[in-house]
């Protein structure tokens, strides 16, 4: 009876440090803060936890606030922790990424940043 109430008390506890789980942000690319030189064609943000598809969200703005993305948000067939937007050609300038994602384990973390083309 003890192991089994040991054994019940682990299940819980392993079970619940899964709950505790969230999707941070991993890489970017562009990178976070980075100053590029060019134009990207996407913006494509990973993920320490798979996302479900449906519920992630990227949008890109420049320095006046207007959207500047193509509004294909789609999550990788290859990797399900990269969440992608694509992107016209940009003018040199500020530009500010907001995201928000909800992992599989129906968390939901968001953030914000920043990059800098310079031409």
């Amino acid at each position: 009876m003890k192991r089994f109430i040991v054994s019940l008390l682990l299940m819980c506890v392993a079970g619940s440090a899964r709950v505790e789980a969230h999707a941070f942000l991993k890489t970017a690319k562009p990178a976070v803060g980075s100053t590029i030189e060019r134009s990207p064609g996407e913006v494509r943000i990973s993920f320490t936890e798979k996302i479900e598809p449906a519920f992630g969200m990227i949008q890109v703005f420049d320095a006046s606030g207007k959207q500047v993305d193509k509004r294909d948000v789609h999550v990788s067939h290859s990797d399900q922790s990269t969440v992608a937007i694509s992107l016209p050609p940009l003018q040199a300038g500020t530009y500010k990424v907001v995201w928000r994602v909800v992992s599989i384990d129906t968390h939901v973390t968001k953030g914000s940043f920043k990059f800098r083309i310079a031409r």
